[in-house]
């Protein structure tokens, strides 16, 4: 477990003094912070397995040095013969894929690479589920950090309390209806979260020879149905067993085969974080599809904000609220409702009021459109 408080505390240092500052959605932060994290973990955990320990035991039985073989099949791969999947261990084959790959008849070999590559992909998962909140951090700026002044806390003397609020009330008078493009950006982020994390899962099913789209899908079926006639997906995928051929020149010049079985103890590990990898991205994908549904309904539907706001936001007055959407843009919608995520909740109302009758006594900002009806972004 040391692993695990180090990658924590690792990740606590790197978001800095700013952490409690909310500048993104839930569903978004599932993408950049907690699978960030987990893809991390796992690559510690899959790199302290293979060096520290034996990745690979392969069994011999002529004058090759133990780790000259186990060397070798780990670099140059191994391999199961497929047909072996679905003979009975025990009688006709020692174990699930490992068979005479002499026998009568063309045999279908699968060539088993990733595993010593395993680590590495772990890791640069983490580093492009992490892209988009880079992205978005450098595209806010800070700015909701800024504008909180502290004000988050709530304890401070009444005069303090009263300037800082001034601030903001100046901010958001003086730029209201200019905040779209930077909206849209933190849009397009969700959006890249989407992308990255379907076009992951093209990667790992690249990254298997194809068999990883449906992996999950297979794991389920096979466990609900009579295990003796099916292939279990875990061990075709991550073969425990495999096979490795070793060639050598003989005391007299000639080359000698050495076929040679290997354990892989390390696929026991792999087979767990790769199901679990399949069930959570396609979580993240359905979340963030709804997510952008979701956004999609904020842009073209003003009087959907105002309901947002009003749950979201109990103490703020609807009619304060529909002020506010009717005289501004989509932009300034999100930036209040990121500024009361992380605002006391009390300061906020009293913002948001302030705000709503400024506009409601000054034509200054007005959209023009029908009288009464909640304007278009």
């Amino acid at each position: 477990m040391e692993f695990l408080r180090g990658v924590y505390a690792f990740m606590q240092v790197s978001r800095s003094s700013v952490s409690h500052v909310k500048i993104d959605s839930p569903v978004f932060r599932l993408h950049t912070n907690a699978t960030v994290i987990l893809l991390i973990t796992f690559s510690i955990a899959v790199t302290t397995r293979q060096y520290v320990g034996n990745p690979i035991d392969c069994v011999h039985t002529r004058d090759i040095p133990e780790d000259v073989l186990n060397t070798y099949c780990w670099i140059h791969s191994t391999y199961t013969v497929v047909d072996a999947f679905m003979k009975k261990q025990g009688s006709e084959v020692p174990f699930p894929g490992v068979h005479n790959s002499q026998g009568r008849g063309p045999l279908t070999i699968k060539h088993t690479k990733y595993y010593q590559w395993v680590a590495f992909t772990l890791f640069f998962q983490a580093i492009l589920f992490y892209t988009p909140r880079w992205l978005w951090k450098s595209w806010e700026g800070g700015k909701i950090h800024a504008l909180i002044m502290d004000l988050d806390i709530g304890i401070c003397s009444e005069a303090e309390k009263k300037q800082k609020k001034k601030l903001l009330l100046d901010y958001l008078w003086e730029n209201l209806r200019y905040h779209n493009w930077w909206a849209y950006r933190y849009y397009v982020c969700e959006l890249l979260a989407l992308i990255n994390v379907i076009g992951q899962m093209f990667l790992m099913n690249r990254f298997f020879d194809g068999e990883f789209m449906t992996f999950g899908l297979d794991v389920i079926d096979y466990m609900e149905t009579d295990q003796e006639d099916r292939m279990d997906p875990m061990i075709y995928i991550f073969p425990r067993m495999t096979k490795c051929t070793f060639f050598k020149y003989g005391s007299s010049g000639e080359v000698e085969k050495h076929d040679a079985i290997c354990i892989l103890p390390l696929n026991v590990v792999n087979e767990k974080i790769y199901i679990f990898l399949w069930f959570w991205f396609i979580l993240l994908t359905f979340l963030t599809m709804l997510t952008l549904i979701y956004r999609v309904v904020i842009i073209f539907s003003p009087r959907m904000r105002v309901y947002l706001f009003r749950m979201r936001f109990r103490l703020v007055r609807r009619d304060a609220i529909e002020i506010i959407v009717r005289r501004s843009k989509m932009g300034d919608w999100f930036l209040l409702y990121l500024l009361g995520e992380n605002i006391d909740t009390v300061i906020f109302r009293d913002v948001v009021q302030d705000l709503a009758n400024r506009l409601g006594h000054n034509q200054h900002h007005r959209v023009p459109g029908l009288k009464g009806e909640i304007q278009d972004a």
